[in-house]
């Protein structure tokens, strides 16, 4: 019984972590001044936010999103099973990615990653 309440408290812990990684990446994107905020990671969210503020689809910024959405993404359908090498790894990932964007954000300012004006 003891190893099935671990498990469930792991699953917990997992999905904690990931919905504390998307905020941080959500705070870190809204920080900066946008025309819109980014709401959430979702393919339709990012298309918004970039088609709104301007973004190009092709900007650092924006696949490093995208790359951070995916990543996310494959951890929420890994969760329904034990946690792997391959899991932690793409924790790390994460924490990586989520670093960088901030760097992007922080080193060229977020007028960098908007499209120019036809």
């Amino acid at each position: 019984m003891d190893g099935e309440a671990n498990h469930g408290r792991s699953q917990v812990s997992e999905f904690n972590n990931r919905i504390d990684a998307q905020r941080k990446i959500l705070g870190i994107v809204n920080s900066h001044a946008w025309a819109e905020e980014l709401f959430g990671l979702s393919s339709g969210a990012l298309k918004r936010w970039s088609d709104t503020n301007g973004v190009s689809s092709s900007s650092p910024l924006r696949t490093a999103l995208d790359e951070v959405a995916d990543k996310l993404f494959f951890l929420a359908n890994k969760s329904q099973e034990q946690v792997t090498e391959e899991y932690k790894l793409l924790e790390a990932e994460v924490n990586g990615m989520t670093a960088a964007i901030r760097g992007l954000l922080d080193s060229l300012g977020a007028n960098e990653f908007k499209s120019p004006k036809s």
